[in-house]
């Protein structure tokens, strides 16, 4: 099938089939998986145009609520942190999208720009992983897994059940305070905080990025969250996903509406990105389902891998002509 918006031509089943497996691996860290088929549209639909970021938004915009809802149901929606995400990065996309029309045009320059950013996610997520950050706050996100393995191990040996036990229902989010200095919530037992204003400050930097880039912004936000701020990722993947559908929204007007100079189309292809998100939206929500059964370690090494894969792959393509 060809996409004249985009000049794809593709199998019709081929976007959504691509989105659910894709939204499914991600969403379990919160990312919405738009940082991954963005890569995919531009190396192997050929899709380089700038209007594939617009195109990715609409993938987030329609993917996304499925996922949020789960969490929401679930009671683990860190609700200060998800406002504090999209009051940062609105004003951010708006000025990612001026960033990506007028400055990264050229696909080459637009794969580097890309892979430094995923490169940058990737070591984040592995120095986590390899515990260098010894901290309290680190200690205490250590300490939900320890529960997270003790819950298994006791459900495994009573019920003789071979799968992970996954978190019980008590382990929801709940806001001790919120204030423009810091804020402080509990999740499982543990007590996390994080300073407001940092907070603030990396959303807006991440907005100007992911309204370049097309993600939203949450694909930077959930690792860094987890890496720097060591808040637990069960907690913190429904804030990332619910900021990254609300400044995706505003991603796709402006990329539709705002004019570009030097006659660049901007405006998303709608039927291929709502392929793409109505792969996503099912991928989303059965990501979200199973998160809570699987270990922390595993969401990390998982993502940190493949990003770091990519990243690789598209920084070393700058220097090859």
């Amino acid at each position: 099938m060809l996409f004249p918006v985009s000049g794809v031509k593709t199998y019709i089943f081929i976007p959504p089939l691509v989105a659910l497996i894709v939204s499914f691996i991600s969403s379990l860290g919160g990312i919405s998986g738009a940082f991954l088929l963005l890569p995919f549209q531009v190396s192997f639909l050929n899709y380089t145009a700038p209007s594939v970021t617009a195109t990715n938004h609409v993938f987030n915009v329609v993917a996304i609520p499925s996922g949020v809802c789960r969490y929401i149901k679930e009671r683990r929606m860190a609700w200060p942190l998800t406002w504090l995400i999209v009051i940062g990065t609105l004003p951010g996309v708006f000025l990612g999208y001026y960033i990506r029309v007028l400055y990264l045009p050229d696909p080459r320059a637009f794969k580097f720009f890309v892979g430094c950013v995923l490169l940058y996610i990737g070591v984040r997520l592995f120095l986590d992983i390899a515990g260098l950050a010894k901290t309290r706050k680190k200690a205490k996100s250590k300490a939900v897994d320890e529960k997270f393995k003790e819950r298994s191990r006791q459900v495994k040996e009573q019920q003789g059940a071979r799968v992970a036990a996954g978190l019980p229902p008590e382990a929801v989010v709940k806001t001790i305070s919120w204030s423009l200095k810091k804020v402080e919530y509990e999740f499982w037992g543990e007590r996390f905080s994080f300073n407001t204003l940092g907070m603030f400050i990396l959303a807006f930097l991440v907005g100007i990025i992911g309204g370049a880039y097309g993600i939203g912004g949450g694909a930077i936000i959930a690792p860094f969250c987890v890496s720097v701020f060591h808040l637990p990722v069960y907690s913190i993947a429904g804030a990332a996903l619910m900021g990254t559908c609300l400044t995706s929204i505003a991603g796709v007007i402006f990329f539709s509406i705002i004019p570009v100079k030097g006659g660049i189309t901007a405006a998303p292809d709608w039927f291929l990105g709502f392929l793409f998100g109505a792969g996503g939206f099912v991928g989303m929500y059965i990501g979200a389902r199973f998160q809570k059964f699987v270990p922390q370690k595993f969401i990390k090494l998982l993502l940190g891998t493949i990003i770091v894969f990519l990243a690789i792959r598209y920084i070393s393509q700058y220097f090859i002509k």
